[in-house]
């Protein structure tokens, strides 16, 4: 599956989330929640993935985790927070550069439509 259907089916998924719960949740909440429904809809779905650093040929656990990777390939980043801003888009740029993925979603659920608490990030690889 392409990472653009799975982000259409993410997004679904992650609109029926939010609107069960609705904004004001803690992140880990909506993490929870939605690798649960990610996993019931038969997807590949891995929560905290650890992102190694690699620096000169040397691989270091600096700590970094992806909150949500879907079929090894699409990155989710999870927000709950008063609105998104450049330090959250520089966070999935670098897991996505790291792990050599080509689309990440940034999503913050402390909104009241979720679409407006959704950023589409493209990397050119």
């Amino acid at each position: 599956m392409e990472e653009n259907e799975l982000s259409r089916i993410v997004i679904g998924l992650a609109i029926e989330v939010h609107t069960a719960l609705g904004p004001g949740l803690l992140e880990s909440a909506y993490k929870e929640c939605l690798y649960y429904k990610i996993a019931k809809a038969g997807l590949f779905v891995e929560k905290e993935k650890a992102m190694p650093l690699i620096y000169e040929d040397v691989r270091l656990d600096c700590g970094y985790r992806i909150d949500i990777l879907v079929e090894r390939k699409f990155v989710l980043e999870l927000k709950s927070c008063e609105a998104l801003n450049d330090i959250h888009l520089a966070q999935v740029l670098t897991y996505m550069k790291l792990g050599n993925y080509k689309l990440g979603l940034l999503m913050n659920f402390n909104v009241i439509r979720l679409k407006d608490g959704l950023r589409r990030i493209v990397n050119g690889l």
